[in-house]
């Protein structure tokens, strides 16, 4: 027994050996295949990375360079930790974490060698207390002012920094006489470091982190829009039909996904948000562009969001209640969904071209009124229907499709104040001949005639019904 449990063992270590290299090369193909996604779904990344890479070997000169490193010896190192540390995907987060980093790294820096000093003044057994002290309160002050909100959104990087910096330049001047020169390299070469992942960043294939938050709500707004036009397709979709046209069917539900991608998206908002406020002007943006009307369209966009997952729930619920009652309110539901899809895709559109929205206001108004028939509509079916349980789910389903218009009417409020404030670019939709302008004094184009005409028509007209009355009463 204990041969053959040995011989199968054996047998057992030899097959994994021998599939050892399927399973690499398994391994090895999807790793290609994923590195082949990635690059491409945003060939930026690839770029980035030959970005890091040059800036790592621009600092590392410091050390292959004579005499550079002559200069700043071991302390060039903080250069090359700069770049590792500091270079980001975006231009925001890499002028954020820099400016964090030196602007702590030169408070902290003077600080150190202020503790240093006065602890020195103290004398050989009172030194070392003092600096514990100093070390002591400013690690507890700095730990505690990274609770704040704005500090922790913003700053957290450079409290961070800080604590560390003054404490190496205090703790460590304990033991070094020259602390002024230390401090000075340490100082400079994180400048430096910090200085070329800058440069790099904003001048070598820029990623503006404002340009990605702005597409990203004008896409959320275009996926909320796609969700409520399939929906209409899917909810009132006739029971007959429901086999055909398997690849729109399949295309709509994809689309009754979209809006998944919009629910968890406030993480990633407020990150960009917070990088484009680090950022310079460029382009269509200005320096203090308004971030935080695109977070409050953001919000709106998740509140949205939330009610269409609800409506998703009920549409893939088992329990759908009277078929009689769907097809009554099918005709406002439907008008609803629909003109808030439309006002959606345009406001998403004009976000996106930086235009201001031209029919967005005509779609909201058109999904309001439909909203006060469909209430009036409501009511009445509850007075008349016995069984009020048969009317839950699609009345559930009206609900939230009324909450939703009152969401859009706040995003295109928010939509209108955004283009106000950042003077979007009107744009003429309107082909129809336009009425020519006053400056020109031809005849032909005095719009007057027109409605005088019509004017003296009914002049007319009203003069030949006087007489005519008047003749009756002479021949009565």
């Amino acid at each position: 027994m204990a041969s053959q449990n040995t011989n199968q063992e054996k047998s057992g270590v030899i097959g994994r050996v021998l599939a050892l290299p399927k399973v690499l090369k398994k391994k090895v193909l999807g790793i290609c295949r994923l590195t082949k996604e990635i690059a491409q779904d945003d060939p930026r990344k690839i770029i980035h990375s030959l970005k890091v890479g040059l800036a790592i070997s621009l600092v590392s000169l410091f050390y292959y360079y004579q005499p550079l490193y002559e200069n700043f010896g071991l302390s060039a190192m903080w250069a090359v930790m700069t770049v590792v540390v500091v270079f980001e995907y975006t231009v925001g987060a890499t002028l954020g974490k820099g400016l964090n980093r030196t602007i702590a790294t030169l408070a902290a820096g003077a600080l150190g060698v202020g503790a240093h000093y006065l602890a020195s003044l103290s004398g050989a057994t009172g030194e070392p207390i003092l600096i514990g002290a100093f070390v002591f309160v400013q690690a507890a002050i700095a730990s505690f002012i990274r609770f704040f909100p704005k500090v922790k959104a913003r700053y957290d990087y450079g409290m961070l920094i800080f604590i560390l910096t003054f404490s190496l330049i205090s703790v460590s001047g304990f033991r070094e006489v020259e602390v002024l020169e230390m401090a000075h390299k340490r100082l400079s070469t994180i400048f430096i470091g910090g200085s070329a992942c800058v440069m790099i960043s904003i001048f070598v294939c820029p990623v503006w982190a404002g340009e990605e938050f702005h597409y990203s709500i004008a896409h959320k707004l275009e996926i909320l829009g796609d969700f409520l036009e399939a929906f209409v397709h899917e909810y009132f979709k006739p029971q007959e039909g429901e086999s055909e046209d398997s690849k729109g069917d399949s295309k709509d539900k994809s689309f009754l996904e979209g809006y998944k991608k919009v629910l968890n998206s406030k993480s990633i908002d407020d990150s960009l948000a917070n990088f484009a406020k680090w950022e310079p002007g460029h382009g269509k943006f200005r320096f203090r562009h308004p971030w935080d009307l695109y977070l409050k369209i953001g919000a709106l966009s998740r509140q949205c969001a939330y009610r269409m997952e609800a409506i998703d729930a009920n549409f893939n619920s088992d329990i759908k209640g009277s078929q009689d009652f769907r097809s009554t309110i099918q005709e406002l539901c439907s008008e609803m969904s629909l003109e808030s899809s439309k006002a959606f895709k345009e406001l998403g559109s004009s976000i996106r071209r930086m235009t201001r929205p031209s029919s967005s206001d005509t779609h909201v108004a058109n999904a309001k009124s439909a909203v006060k028939s469909l209430k009036s509509l409501l009511q009445s079916c509850s007075r008349k229907e016995t069984d009020l349980l048969s009317l839950l789910p699609a009345a559930t389903v009206a609900s939230l499709l009324i909450d939703i218009v009152e969401i859009t009417e706040k995003i295109a409020d928010s939509v209108n104040d955004l283009a106000t404030l950042t003077a979007f670019e009107v744009v003429d939709t309107d082909k129809s001949p336009k009425v020519p302008s006053q400056s020109s004094h031809c005849e032909c184009d005095e719009p007057v005639p027109k409605t005088d005409h019509l004017q003296v028509v009914i002049l007319i007209e009203e003069s030949a019904l006087a007489v005519s009355d008047s003749e009756k009463s002479n021949v009565v």
